[in-house]
């Protein structure tokens, strides 16, 4: 049934969020959020990787000739090497030791120096004075109990679910929000499938977690593509987050340049000589202050200075300016970006003029587990003339022209305040995409209050704006329905004064009632 979730093999995915806060709740009147959010982490992930482990480690004990104890057998199948001493365990065993701290973080050093990708990562700090042994053992109890493998995470971004539920839960008590929100894999669906990442460079300014990532590869193996045809570069200021991004993609084998730590995109740009032929962002939303003072003569703002205020159309250029001459990018925005602002309409006004902007989808509420901000995505490309698109395909000249998407009414309530997009939601709006591109498997057409082709010169007549309901019109159904102002007022109007003529029939009937019993003057 769509919009239902499947049940994860030791509960729902509601019962392991629950036990995901339980867990952290454990520590809260011991130290600070941020701090206990870090402590949960490292062992969320070091459960994870002993998990996969012991996986591997079952299959080799079935296999002819085969040593459990021999690393390449697990490094030869993206498989962690956990040394004895820091497998789950020897943690599990010494949780209600005086000692458990100091043997977490000698078994995250293990880890370390086992796997390179994995240097000055993990967090190895647990034996420090100020952190309660005895609740630290009851948290590695709890965290034993939450089974980690691919049978019962159903395939799913398990850190990056535990970052997005951390980061909603605790950016309040950390006084961090500052527009930095997850991105739900369903929306990452969404703009892989219409970027189609099959080859080349796949780049993230923000990159969080890096679920972007880890969609595109499943993308790219979901349709026969070869994984080592795409390289990801990626950057990501909170360092906290970074090293969650570097241990998501290690787990999956992903080779990735995130640089050699956190760093500020706008600042310090890690990747500046760099071209890419994707990029896929989900920026901070309307994030201020973003430095703006010191980069008033960037080579990237190409299309007009952005505002102080507002670090939107910084994020959207930054990314043009890495798109190689053929390359595309999607972007997550607040839907301020399609119409607000004095500069920004100047800037939103050169890019169209320049032919950069491609498409704009205007997505449903509800998205976000912790943001009721409506979002839209924009994607930009540097060449819309000519190229190759899904699989190959030769995409059309589309310079003149922005689709424009209309996805509000798509999507499934998974429960009373979430909003999810199914897989034919992605396919309806990717295939309106590409088949618009050219290098979809059908001839695109105008639907009526979901998508239209509009060209540059009715853009200019909308003053520049780029919300979709302002073109796609009202829908099949809808206009069945409709009928002309003018005409539905007299209607309206017509109905009024009946019902105002009976209300005074019946005053008047009451009136007269009264009188015949005697109430009247």
């Amino acid at each position: 049934m769509a919009g239902k979730r499947k049940t994860e093999g030791n509960g729902s995915v509601l019962d392991f969020k629950a036990k995901l806060w339980h867990a952290a709740d454990l520590l809260r009147n011991n130290m600070d959020a941020a701090e206990y959010k870090h402590v949960v982490l490292g062992l969320i992930f070091l459960k994870h990787i002993s998990d996969m482990f012991e996986v591997r480690r079952a299959e080799i004990e079935g296999e002819p000739f085969a040593d459990p104890e021999e690393r390449d057998e697990y490094t030869a199948n993206n498989v962690f090497w956990v040394p004895a001493g820091s497998r789950w365990e020897d943690i599990q065993a010494a949780a209600k030791l005086p000692s458990i701290g100091q043997v977490v973080d000698q078994a995250m050093r293990g880890i370390e120096q086992e796997n390179p990708s994995l240097k000055g990562v993990l967090p190895k700090n647990y034996g420090r004075q100020d952190l309660d042994k005895q609740r630290l053992g009851d948290l590695i109890d709890l965290i034993g109990s939450i089974d980690l493998t691919p049978d019962t995470s159903g395939g799913r971004d398990v850190l990056g679910e535990v970052y997005e539920y951390f980061l909603g839960m605790f950016a309040s008590a950390e006084g961090k929000r500052g527009g930095q929100f997850y991105t739900p894999p369903h929306v990452v669906r969404l703009l892989v499938a219409m970027l189609a990442p099959f080859k080349g460079r796949v780049y993230d300014p923000c990159c969080g977690s890096g679920g972007m990532f880890v969609q595109s590869e499943r993308f790219v193996e979901a349709h026969n593509g070869r994984l080592s045809d795409v390289s990801v570069f990626g950057q990501e200021s909170n360092p906290t987050t970074w090293r969650l991004a570097k241990m998501n993609l290690a787990i999956r084998g992903i080779d990735s340049d995130l640089g050699e730590s956190a760093e500020d995109t706008f600042k310090n740009d890690l990747h500046r000589d760099i071209k890419m032929d994707y990029a896929l962002a989900n920026p901070p939303f309307n994030m201020s202050p973003w430095g703006a003072d010191s980069l008033g003569n960037d080579a990237r703002w190409a299309y007009g200075t952005p505002p102080s205020g507002n670090a939107n159309y910084a994020w959207i250029q930054h990314i043009l300016y890495h798109l190689k001459p053929n390359g595309v990018a999607g972007i997550v925005m607040a839907n301020g970006s399609m119409s607000g602002g004095h500069t920004e309409a100047a800037i939103r006004e050169a890019m169209l003029k320049a032919g950069v902007v491609d498409c704009m989808v205007a997505l449903p509420g509800q998205l976000f587990f912790n943001t009721q901000i409506p979002v839209c995505l924009w994607f930009v490309a540097r060449n819309r003339k000519n190229g190759h698109g899904m699989l190959g395909k030769p995409m059309r000249d589309r310079s003149g022209e922005v689709l424009f998407i209309d996805a509000r009414k798509l999507g499934s309530m998974v429960d009373r305040t979430h909003r999810e997009m199914m897989e034919e939601d992605v396919a309806k709006i990717a295939d309106a995409y590409h088949n618009w591109r050219g290098d979809g498997d059908s001839v695109y057409e105008d639907v009526p209050g979901f998508c239209k082709a509009a060209s540059l010169e009715e853009v200019a007549k909308n003053g520049y704006v780029l919300t979709p309901g302002r073109y796609v019109g009202a829908d099949a159904e809808e206009d069945e329905d409709a009928e002309p102002f003018e005409q539905k007022m007299t209607r309206l109007v017509t109905a009024l004064r009946e019902q105002q003529a009976e209300a005074r029939r019946l005053d008047e009937g009451i009136a007269r009632s009264l009188e015949a019993l005697g109430y009247g003057e």
